[in-house]
C-alpha cells in the first residue's frame, strides 16, 4: 500500500499582508493594503493544489508585534493542515519564523511543516518576485520535513539560519 502523495496533501495558506499584498495609489504615490492577491496569482500560476487561503492580518511587517506573531503561530498550531505556507513582508520574516521556530521546538507544530515567504516588489507592480516566491514555497511546504523554513529567491532556509541582506535585497544563510 502506498502513502498518500505529497500533491493530495491539503496546504494551508495564510495571509499576513508586506509587500506580496501592497496596492500603489497613482494620485499620491502611496502603497497601501486593500485584499489580498493571493486567489489571483494561484489562478495565474495554474496551481492545481488543495489549497486552503485564511487572511489573518494585512499590515506591514514593520508594523507587526508580538501579539500578531501569537495569532500567527496559534493558526499554524491549530490549523488541520501538516503542510502551511505564510506569506510575510521581507523586513521582519526572520523575526516572525524565529516565534514559529520556538513554538516548533517547544512541541506545538510538532508535525508541521511551515514556509514563509514573501516579495521584494509588491504583486501590482507585474514585475514581482512574489509569483515565483509562492510557487517555490508552495512546492518546498510539500517536499520538506517538518520545521518551519523560509523561501525566498527559489532557496529555503531554516528559521535559524537566514537573515535579509538588505544591500542586495535578498534573503542569505546566516
Amino acid at each position: 500500500m502506498h502513502s498518500p502523495s505529497p500533491q493530495r496533501q491539503p496546504i494551508r495558506l495564510f495571509v499576513t499582508g508586506g509587500t506580496f499584498d501592497k496596492e500603489y495609489n497613482e494620485l499620491n504615490g502611496q502603497l497601501f493594503f486593500q485584499d489580498t492577491h493571493l486567489l489571483e496569482m494561484l489562478r495565474l500560476g495554474r496551481c492545481l493544489l488543495d489549497v486552503e487561503v485564511r487572511t489573518l492580518m494585512m499590515i506591514d511587517s514593520l508594523e507587526m508585534t508580538g501579539e500578531d506573531r501569537r495569532i500567527v503561530a496559534g493558526h499554524c498550531a491549530s490549523s488541520a493542515e501538516t503542510r502551511i505556507v505564510i506569506t510575510h513582508g521581507t523586513d521582519t520574516m526572520s523575526d516572525t519564523a524565529a516565534v514559529l521556530g520556538q513554538e516548533f521546538l517547544e512541541g506545538r507544530l510538532a508535525g508541521k511543516t511551515v514556509v514563509l515567504t514573501g516579495a521584494m516588489i509588491p504583486y501590482k507592480f507585474g514585475s514581482s518576485d512574489g509569483l515565483f516566491n509562492l510557487g517555490s514555497a508552495l512546492a518546498f511546504a510539500q517536499t520538506l520535513p517538518p520545521g518551519v523554513y523560509i523561501a525566498m529567491n527559489g532557496l529555503w532556509f531554516p528559521w535559524d539560519g537566514v537573515r535579509k541582506n538588505r544591500e542586495r535585497g535578498i534573503f542569505e544563510a546566516v
